[in-house]
């Protein structure tokens, strides 16, 4: 393991985490027996109530509206356009719980049937060029079920106390004391993420998730954004190799093609790491960017630009 998937490794864990406790802890969640959020373990409220009661003028109201409303909405939606504009999907890649799970099934699916996933056309190879040795053997299917239905358990659990007081979850749930809409919502929740996590889960990354599809449609407006880029100068010593960087996409697609076919890039440069691990040198890829990156940018429009020299010659 490389130093980025290390802190890919330290970040994605930290946020799983974060993901978990932030309703016990009151960090941030949506109370519906209150109907306002909470945030740091504060009411966030537009403040209607103190207006309705006559307490505030219409224009303290408006107020309110905007500085507590707008403005958060517009700095974290400004945050996100300008992470994403620079650099794709970032949060799927280093943040997101989801992917995090795509990655670990990925895995134990690969180990259960030469597949990372179930609709994968062929195996992947046993041994790769890039040191890679998984021998798929069936005994890794239990595993693999009871990851996906401990997993989607844990979400749909995780996902109810974003709604409800976390401390009567989780109570009811140690008593087996739960209310019949709650248990509903458990069983719901827990079936649907099975089924998401064992048979759609590239889809729901690559067309579902609205934030993952909305980071990489800004990401795709800057040809200059960071990208995987792909040193051709040396791209006979591809000829050698079975792929392995296309074998270590999470997301199964191939990083030394153009920007459009790698619309769902999460930015996770495991193809990096894959190919630094089979080169004798260098790694051919790497993750460029500005005027470096038009490379990959403009052959979606069948241009060749000119590549400055120093993009590649410290990769």
């Amino acid at each position: 393991m490389n130093k980025p998937q290390k802190q890919r490794f330290v970040a994605r864990t930290a946020f799983f985490i974060l993901f978990i406790v932030a309703p016990p802890l009151d960090i941030f969640r949506f109370d519906l027996t209150l109907n306002h959020f909470i945030f740091f373990g504060e009411p966030w409220t537009l403040g209607m109530e103190a207006f309705q009661r006559g307490e505030i003028s219409p224009m303290q109201a408006a107020l309110n509206i905007i500085l507590r409303g707008f403005v958060p909405l517009a700095l974290v939606f400004g945050l996100g356009v300008w992470i994403s504009w620079r650099w794709g999907r970032l949060y799927c890649g280093w943040l997101c719980p989801h992917f995090s799970m795509v990655e670990m099934i990925n895995s134990l699916m690969r180990r259960a049937s030469g597949k990372p996933s179930l609709w994968e056309k062929r195996p992947l190879p046993e041994q790769q060029s890039d040191g890679t040795v998984i021998i798929p053997q069936r005994h890794w299917w239990w595993l693999t079920a009871f990851a996906i239905t401990g997993v989607s358990f844990v979400w749909a659990l995780v996902l109810l106390t974003y709604l409800l007081p976390p401390s009567e979850i989780y109570s009811n749930l140690l008593h087996g004391t739960l209310t019949r809409n709650q248990g509903l919502f458990l069983t719901a929740a827990t079936i649907v993420f099975c089924i998401e996590f064992t048979l759609a889960r590239h889809f729901f990354c690559n067309f579902g998730c609205a934030v993952g599809v909305a980071q990489s449609l800004v990401w795709m407006g800057n040809k200059q954004a960071m990208v995987v880029g792909f040193n051709r100068s040396r791209a006979s010593e591809c000829v050698n190799c079975d792929s392995s960087c296309e074998h270590a996409c999470p997301m199964r697609l191939k990083p030394r093609s153009i920007k459009r076919k790698m619309f769902t890039c999460t930015q996770c440069m495991q193809c990096i790491q894959s190919c630094e691990q089979v080169s004798k040198q260098k790694s051919l890829l790497s993750m460029v960017e500005n005027e470096c990156a038009l490379d990959v940018s403009m052959r979606d429009f069948g241009k060749r630009p000119e590549i400055p020299l120093y993009c590649f010659k410290s990769k």
